[in-house]
């Protein structure tokens, strides 16, 4: 036993060191993006979205803010305090829906963590989210902002957003939010590759390709969407996750819907989403994260496997 034990370990620690090596790049420059755009442009782009949402209204509109949204280097208990604030600025809720979105779904640092999954799947990341902030703009303005109609969104609980970034040394600035991006990520970035190295070892790749492959799509879609809720803790710590499960075989619209599910549905984001957006509305918002994921993953397996031609082998 004792021997098995020490050759299983040292199987492990062999996938997570290549695994580790293989992405640690990434995340460290994640790391220094983030930062550099919480630093130095993070006011620039509050402002700009704030410009916007009160002077250009309809479709454009919803456009830019899911482009800001995802420039956005804030958590979600940073958006909704800045939502907070651009509302009672007079900036209306479609285009608060599209940036919260936006910014939900993707930031400048998982924008750089998700390049290890190479250039058409980075590519099927920005786009789905940009494309669901729109699409979220676009329902609260059909639904919910008719005149008479109430407010989608109750920010009463909510104040000015907090600045962490105030150390009057610029240099310390940035070192002191390098920090706390690592704190907040490297330990399930570790995580992530530690279950990567498990699924690796463990999980043969024909199970992979049987539960989200080309030739299941419509249950691995499911499968993926399902997945997201309870295994997307962090951003950085699911890029070893998928990267392993796109080299196993799923399918690239699997990984779309769970790269839409998981951040949406993240249970750190949960709490504040649950208190901005009533009971109601609440449901409505779960309800079109889900929907929103099934489509979008049934579109990119459409366009990336037409023809039976692949972009994984």
């Amino acid at each position: 036993m004792p021997e098995i034990l020490r050759r299983e370990a040292v199987y492990l620690w062999y996938y997570f060191d290549v695994q580790l090596r293989q992405i640690f790049g990434y995340w460290a420059a994640g790391i220094l993006l983030g930062s550099c755009v919480s630093v130095f442009a993070k006011g620039w782009l509050h402002a700009a979205a704030e410009r916007v949402g009160r002077r250009l209204p309809g479709i454009a509109g919803l456009f830019l803010a899911s482009a800001l949204g995802i420039a956005s280097p804030l958590c979600m208990y940073g958006t909704i305090p800045l939502c907070a604030a651009f509302s009672r600025k007079g900036v209306k809720d479609d285009f608060l829906a599209a940036f919260m979105m936006g910014s939900i779904l993707l930031n400048p640092q998982l924008v750089a963590y998700s390049t290890a999954l190479g250039g058409a799947m980075l590519a099927v990341r920005i786009v789905s989210c940009f494309v669901c902030g729109i699409v979220a703009g676009l329902f609260v303005r059909i639904f919910f902002c008719k005149e008479g109609s109430a407010p989608y969104f109750d920010f009463s609980s909510f104040g000015e957003p907090h600045n962490r970034d105030t150390d009057p040394n610029i240099f310390l600035r940035f070192l002191k939010n390098v920090w706390r991006n690592i704190r907040a990520t490297g330990p399930w970035f570790l995580l992530g590759v530690a279950l990567s190295a498990v699924f690796q070892r463990y999980v043969p790749a024909e199970r992979m390709v049987s539960l989200f492959g080309r030739k299941n799509k419509g249950f691995g879609l499911l499968m993926a969407a399902t997945v997201g809720v309870p295994l997307y803790v962090c951003g950085g710590g699911t890029i070893p996750l998928l990267l392993q499960w796109l080299s196993g075989g799923m399918s690239a619209g699997s990984a779309a819907a769970f790269m839409i599910t998981g951040p949406a549905t993240k249970i750190t984001n949960l709490g504040a989403l649950k208190i901005a957006l009533g009971a109601r509305h609440f449901a409505l918002y779960l309800a079109f994260t889900v929907v929103f994921s099934l489509a979008c993953g049934a579109a990119v397996n459409a366009v990336m496997h037409a023809g039976g031609a692949g972009i994984f082998p």
